[in-house]
């Protein structure tokens, strides 16, 4: 059932333990990386995320069905045939998940249309399409060219190895190129034109690469990767550096805060783990012991103006409103790839940040806080937009909001299942609210 979430906070001290999902984003890797190594890769603490639960569920029905035609239908009838040809996958809201399983049936056997909620159909994936369709994959669209849905047909033939692709785009885009590369008979000789965007991503995608066997290299703008099998192994996936980057949020905001997030490493495969480094321009400390990591609050100015996050994109919203909360007017950068986001997070941001009269103003491509006519509501709605980020980047206000409500609790499910619970467990007033 959906419903909407109402948060309060009696006071502005936290102290405690949390503990968290596993990396969305090294799942799904790790995910695909598994079902394209045939049995000899294993992932290990697979993520609770929705998304992380939804491509692992299509994946394994995948290759459930391989198995069965493989050992059972040599000489399958006409209509089993029909029935493969016509598979629908719908993926929801999952983008991740539409731009990975893109890559992943463009060099299988099966045909598949890939589709997906409403706003999935709006998000582009045509930079993605091109790039597979110039190696040799049959893709068609089945509604507006460049969007989802999308068929991929079997047959896969390798036409060349060398694509090139714009840097500034979604790294998902390379990352779904990249996890293949090693599947391809010519392997794969990637050009990346410009600067490149979320670099860490991309950086992730290589390391879990080179765990299960898959080597590279990266000279200049080309990253190469030659057709080669994978090697026996496990993938395990860390604690979630987004999920903790809420809780440094949490401790940035508070009067007094210690908070201790389990299974956090500073070596993280993750580029999200910046957040130490980002926090600590608001007096976030970091101390790596104890199979983790404790935050402790320390008072002091907030010097730093400028953030250029085109390399963790996903703490944009997180950083913005914490800005927001302590009237700290600083700039940002980086942000081109949010617009195509689960909703278009920058329009977002201005909206509900306008709700107690902040600006987020944008001029060539830097975005300006202006706090001049912040006020504090008694109450404020905060709309997510089917966006988990929304939902979780909004909620450390209620340290200084008397009460908050937000519409459509279940969508930080995507991401991070256990945000609410772990809220109510540091103290914080959830009560759920039907819509």
């Amino acid at each position: 059932m959906m419903h909407n979430i109402i948060l309060k906070r009696n006071n502005k001290f936290i102290n405690g333990t949390v503990t968290l999902t596993g990396s969305k984003s090294e799942c799904n890797r790790a995910l695909i990386i598994e079902a394209l190594s045939k049995g000899k890769v294993r992932v290990e603490n697979v993520s609770d995320a929705a998304d992380a639960v939804l491509l692992a569920g299509i994946l394994r029905e995948n290759q459930e069905s391989r198995a069965k035609s493989q050992a059972g239908n040599a000489s399958p009838d006409n209509s089993e045939i029909e029935n493969c040809k016509s598979e629908i996958v719908d993926i929801g809201p999952a983008g991740t998940a539409m731009r990975f399983l893109t890559a992943y049936y463009a060099i299988q056997e099966d045909d598949v249309i890939l589709t997906g909620s409403k706003r999935m159909k709006e998000r582009p994936i045509g930079i993605l399409v091109d790039a597979l369709r110039v190696l040799g994959a049959n893709i068609d669209y089945e509604e507006t060219d460049g969007y989802p849905p999308i068929k991929l047909k079997g047959g896969f033939r390798q036409q060349t190895n060398k694509i090139s692709i714009k840097g500034n785009i979604s790294s998902q885009y390379i990352t779904a190129l990249l996890l293949i590369a090693a599947q391809l008979p010519l392997g794969l000789e990637l050009h990346i034109e410009g600067e490149l965007t979320s670099r860490p991503y991309v950086e992730m995608t290589l390391a879990m690469l080179e765990t299960a066997g898959i080597k590279h290299t990266w000279q200049d703008n080309v990253i190469a990767i030659a057709s080669q099998e994978f090697t026996t192994t496990s993938l395990h996936v860390e604690p979630d550096w987004s999920a903790a980057s809420y809780w440094y949020a949490i401790a940035a905001l508070a009067d007094e805060a210690e908070l201790f997030l389990t299974g956090l490493t500073p070596y993280s495969l993750q580029g999200d783990n910046v957040i130490t480094e980002i926090m600590a321009n608001f007096g976030i400390t970091s101390q790596f012991r104890d199979g983790g990591v404790h935050l402790k609050k320390e008072n002091k100015p907030i010097s730093r103006r400028e953030f250029d996050l085109k390399e963790c994109p996903d703490l944009a919203q997180t950083v913005i409103v914490v800005c927001a909360a302590l009237n700290h007017e600083a700039s940002f950068t980086g942000l081109e790839t949010l617009k195509i986001k689960e909703t278009d997070r920058i329009l977002a941001l201005q909206t509900e940040l306008g709700k107690m009269g902040v600006k987020l103003i944008e001029k060539d491509e830097v975005y300006t806080l202006d706090c001049s006519d912040k006020f504090i509501p008694d109450s404020i709605f905060i709309n997510t937009y089917h966006d988990h980020r929304m939902a979780m980047a909004f909620a450390p206000l209620a340290l200084i909001l008397p009460q908050m409500e937000f519409e459509n609790g279940p969508v930080v499910d995507k991401s991070y299942p256990a945000f609410w619970n772990d809220l109510e467990k540091q103290g914080f007033e959830v009560v759920e609210k039907e819509a």
